[in-house]
């Protein structure tokens, strides 16, 4: 079971990792599911995390503390606005446009109802 652990976490971070580059890609989220699935099968990986300098201290700040802050929000809200500004400029279905403008409305919404770091 380690072993599956290990892979979901070695995913989630090079999800992460690509998305500390990629505007549309999430970071932080990525990096909590790393970090959950790091300390169910390395605590080395799990360690390294937490302590890392660009990763480490939004992972703490959620754990301990289940704040997020207001630059991620903003980074988040804009990456969210462009995701759905996409998917207008590529004409998809209006059902598709409604679900995918409630998730995110849904997800904006949780974003700034955490308290901030």
């Amino acid at each position: 079971m380690r072993m599956l652990w290990l892979a979901a976490g070695l995913f989630w971070l090079g999800f992460g990792i690509v998305g500390a580059f990629l505007p549309l890609i999430p970071t932080v989220g990525p990096m909590l599911l790393a970090a959950f699935c790091f300390s169910r099968s390395s605590e080395r990986l799990h360690n390294w995390i937490l302590t890392h300098p660009q990763f480490g201290p939004p992972i703490i700040a959620w754990n301990e503390h289940g704040t997020i802050s207001r630059r991620a929000k903003k980074w988040a809200t804009v990456s969210m606005t462009m995701a759905f500004g996409l998917s207008l400029i590529l004409g998809l279905r209006p059902l598709i446009l409604a679900v995918q403008g409630s998730v995110l409305c849904a997800v904006a919404l949780f974003l700034w109802t955490r308290p901030e770091g």
